[in-house]
């Protein structure tokens, strides 16, 4: 009888690991087909309303969209450390896709610097996949979406600061090697020392004049 007994809660306990298989493979199916739907209509979104770059940016956007939602789908359905890692490379792949198109807004030693931090970003995030440094738990796509955050910050301030350089440089009235440019979190600060106010304005205007500052704060002092 105990034998018996035991056979029977071996069967059911089985059974029940193998409902709960079916569900998790059905609910990721879902999940993955909303994410295909969403990212398909995003996409037409974009052919419809915009053009050039701007629509080119847009889907990306939705790529990202959808490499997001499917990562999170295999972080509650599926989570094993094979199908975690491969999704993750999907999202910092579509992540440098979505951040290489930007770049092309710029151009000259501003995009350039724009396309370097890109790849350093993407490399850094797939290093840390390869590595294994992270947890196969639903938890982690927030973590990596943090990480991402905080360096397309860095990112745009690095941007910001090519571009703000690389605009003196092609003005007359300012010499770019007298201005010293740092970027945070999109407020610029500007120093150095400068022959006049006209040129310590114009630096300043220029500054104003880039995608992307929120701010811009002068300590250029005039030369006596």
């Amino acid at each position: 009888m105990k034998k018996l007994a035991l056979i029977t809660l071996a069967m059911m306990a089985s059974a029940s690991i193998a409902v709960a298989q079916n569900a998790d493979s059905s609910a990721y199916k879902a999940a993955h087909d909303k994410a295909t739907s969403d990212y398909k209509a995003a996409k037409d979104r974009c052919s419809d309303t915009l053009s050039g770059n701007a629509k080119d940016v847009c889907q990306e956007e939705a790529k990202v969209a959808r490499a997001r939602s499917e990562s999170d789908a295999v972080a509650h359905h599926k989570n094993n450390k094979r199908d975690l890692e491969k999704a993750h490379k999907k999202v910092a792949e579509a992540e440098y896709d979505l951040a290489k198109e930007k770049c092309d807004d710029l151009s000259g030693d501003a995009k350039s610097a724009c396309v370097s931090q890109a790849k350093s970003v993407r490399d850094t995030s797939l290093a840390s996949i390869k590595s294994g440094s992270y947890s196969t738990t639903a938890a982690v796509t927030d973590t990596m979406r943090e990480k991402t955050a905080d360096a397309g910050e860095v990112m745009s301030d690095s941007v910001i600061t090519a571009k703000v350089k690389a605009d003196m440089a092609a003005d007359s009235h300012v010499k770019a090697m007298d201005v010293h440019v740092e970027t945070q979190k999109g407020v610029v600060t500007l120093s150095g020392f400068v022959p006049s106010k006209a040129e310590a304005d114009r630096a300043v205007q220029l500054a104003r004049g880039v995608k992307g500052v929120n701010e811009v704060k002068s300590s250029i002092q005039i030369k006596k």
